[in-house]
């Protein structure tokens, strides 16, 4: 399709109506859904990220462009689970027990997913024994933990310690995000990374997992 590229620029700039149609009409014609997320909504998502570090896109703009992605995403993603195609990771999301906030988790829920990444989002107020079950159930190697208020951030080191406890800390990697987190409380409480945003939290996702960045 000649105006494939659309679809990239349709992302990039949060146009979630027209992300969609290029889509549908890609897909109608038997293009290789897998393409569309390695050639156009994958690179679409860097540039996002990009243009986000470079101080030219802010919180608004990522939210529009993960929108549009989301949305262009919900049509690929079965097609994909139908052959077979693996994720580049799974990822376990959620907003840790006592905190209730979800717009900065919900934008990092996106970009992963638009980094191709599968995404189990837990939703938030989640228990350490939440995540445990993530690990243990849904096979996710990576764990996300969000928290914007100073008083929950121990419920991530409770999370840490309940993956201990229950033997599978090796399995998984812990990273931890939001407002009031640091890279030295993580190293603290045994987490294996952090991010100040989402577009740190994708290539920390990546790294963990020692995936090359985008």
């Amino acid at each position: 399709m000649k105006d494939l590229r659309g679809l990239y620029d349709a992302i990039v700039t949060g146009d979630a109506a027209a992300a969609r149609e290029i889509s549908e009409r890609a897909l109608a014609a038997d293009l290789d859904p897998l393409a569309l997320v390695d050639e156009q909504m994958t690179p679409a998502m860097a540039e996002v990220g990009r243009r986000f570090e470079a101080g030219q896109y802010f919180v608004p703009e990522l939210l529009l462009s993960a929108r549009a992605m989301k949305g262009a995403l919900e049509l690929v993603r079965p097609l994909l689970a139908a052959r077979g195609a693996e994720p580049v990771g799974r990822v376990a999301i959620g907003t840790v027990e006592g905190d209730l906030h979800d717009i900065g988790k919900n934008l990092v829920s996106s970009m992963l997913e638009g980094g191709g990444f599968e995404v189990v989002d837990l939703g938030v107020n989640v228990k350490p024994e939440r995540f445990v079950e993530a690990v243990a159930e849904k096979n996710v190697n990576v764990i996300c933990l969000s928290a914007l208020l100073t008083t929950t951030m121990l419920a991530m080191r409770r999370t840490v310690q309940a993956l201990e406890d229950a033997g599978l800390r090796q399995r998984v990697k812990v990273l931890v995000g939001g407002a009031p987190v640091t890279a030295k409380f993580a190293r603290e409480i045994g987490a294996d990374g952090s991010g100040e945003n989402a577009v740190e939290a994708v290539a920390a996702a990546r790294s963990a997992l020692g995936l090359a960045s985008v």
